[in-house]
């Protein structure tokens, strides 16, 4: 088991677009229950098969596997919770480590989260310029849960 230690963002401005190549992701949960998290994903040419148990401050297991693409299709087609996640990604090095910005299309258009993997959850970085508030605490800001509880319906 490796283990996930991840902080969020929200993203001020558009500055962060000059800085990568972005890649196309759809993803889908086979199980969006709170303590695991069953998820399928294309990224680019690339299924993967990720399972995440319960989030305890900003760290989770996760065991994540890559699938041959035709079946990523098929169960993201076929057996996923809808509506699915679909949003773009761009990898972003900034001071040694990588961020990666997240802008979603469908029911979440709009939101845009950047996130960082840390080594434990003590270390310290350095913020690129166009990092704003962290929603790392804010369950809303979970994949798993803007299925249920899309972006657009947060005003209302």
């Amino acid at each position: 088991m490796s283990m996930e230690i991840e902080r969020k963002f929200l993203v001020n401005g558009d500055a962060w677009k000059a800085l990568g190549t972005a890649t196309s992701i759809r993803q889908g949960y086979l199980s969006s229950h709170p303590d695991r998290v069953v998820r399928v994903r294309i990224e680019g040419e690339v299924g993967t098969l990720t399972i995440k148990g319960k989030t305890q401050g900003i760290s989770r297991g996760e065991w994540e596997y890559e699938i041959p693409l035709p079946e990523a299709d098929a169960l993201l087609s076929n057996l996923c919770e809808r509506p699915l996640i679909e949003k773009t990604r761009m990898r972003i090095l900034h001071a040694g480590m990588v961020w990666e910005v997240d802008a979603f299309y469908g029911d979440n258009q709009g939101l845009v989260i950047a996130e960082i993997e840390l080594e434990s959850e003590a270390q310290t970085f350095d913020k690129p310029e166009w990092i704003a508030a962290e929603v790392s605490d804010d369950p809303r800001y979970y994949n798993a849960n803007l299925l249920k509880h899309p972006f657009n319906q947060w005003g209302a």
